[in-house]
């Protein structure tokens, strides 16, 4: 079993930057990937990256690329999502997740994930 606690989030300016956090209970969070997906009202939950359980492959969707970078420290049970030149699109609910699988394909699924946190709401003011 693991819970998931999503934090970092808040109110920002376009250009602005976040970092969100996800801090995994459990001893087993090395051997998960993690992925953070996100959800604006009326829409599906989408994804945004995820990270192989070694930290050594990594994933993003198209949009943001360049602007947001995913890492992990195992020794803290903690994935992060760095997120730089914020635009007004990036508002949502993030929420992070733990998975089995680590490939390009297989990360982008939400039925993959085992496990998911609460959510942490990222606004981003024009």
């Amino acid at each position: 079993q693991v819970q998931l606690v999503e934090s970092g989030g808040g109110l920002v300016q376009a250009g602005g930057s976040l970092r969100l956090s996800c801090a995994a209970s459990g001893r087993t969070f090395s051997t998960y990937t993690m992925g953070w997906f996100r959800q604006t009202t009326g829409k599906e939950r989408e994804f945004v990256a995820a990270i192989g359980w070694s930290g050594t492959t990594t994933y993003y969707e198209d949009s943001v690329k360049g602007r947001f970078t995913i890492s992990r420290d195992n020794a803290k049970n903690t994935v992060y999502l760095q997120m730089n030149s914020l635009i007004p699109g990036d508002t949502a609910l993030y929420y992070c997740a733990a998975g089995v699988y680590d490939s390009r394909w297989a990360v982008r699924v939400m039925r993959q994930y085992d496990y998911w946190g609460q959510g942490t709401q990222v606004t981003v003011s024009s």
